[in-house]
């Protein structure tokens, strides 16, 4: 191994762990969102699609809470600078797992008959949001807070003579 991966491992240790923090976070919410809802308000005895809807404001919730618990924790160095953007493909992002999730699903409680509470639960909370992380945090790693997006130093221009060219990397507020 390189001596740059070395370098870089444990930093890559240290974001998986804060990743999933964040996750396990979004999970409960997530996970008590939607059995309170399946189980309640959106059963499948009182709607058909009961736990896609469940599911899908389970995981919504979920999605916001996520991107904070990201952007000012686990990814805080590489922020954007335009926070819409940043929101914005993240939420897309996020919008992609969730339809991992709810295809995983689909196909247990509509195609293959699995239709438990259980069965529902292993589908979208295990089978479902594992899959999903695995998109996610490479999406989120290498694309939404890449750091070669990072907003923490800007390029600006400078009034030296000798080059015309010249630029000058200036620190910005982190925060």
């Amino acid at each position: 191994m390189s001596r740059t991966r070395e370098s870089r491992l444990p930093g890559l240790v240290v974001q998986l762990a804060q990743f999933g923090l964040v996750g396990a976070a979004g999970f409960l919410i997530d996970l008590t969102v939607f059995n309170a809802l399946r189980l309640t308000v959106l059963s499948p005895e009182v709607i058909h699609t009961g736990p896609l809807l469940a599911k899908i404001i389970s995981t919504v919730l979920a999605i916001t809470a996520n991107w904070l618990g990201n952007r000012y924790w686990t990814f805080r160095q590489n922020r954007q600078d335009s926070t819409v953007r940043e929101g914005i493909e993240f939420f897309g992002v996020s919008l992609v797992g969730m339809g991992i999730g709810l295809a995983c699903l689909w196909v247990s409680h509509y195609l293959l008959g699995f239709t438990s509470v259980l069965a529902d639960n292993i589908s979208a909370n295990v089978v479902g949001l594992a899959l999903g992380a695995i998109f996610r945090f490479t999406l989120y790693r290498y694309w939404v807070f890449a750091p070669s997006r990072q907003a923490s130093a800007r390029l600006i221009p400078t009034d030296a003579p000798a080059t015309q060219n010249a630029v000058v990397a200036v620190p910005t507020d982190p925060a």
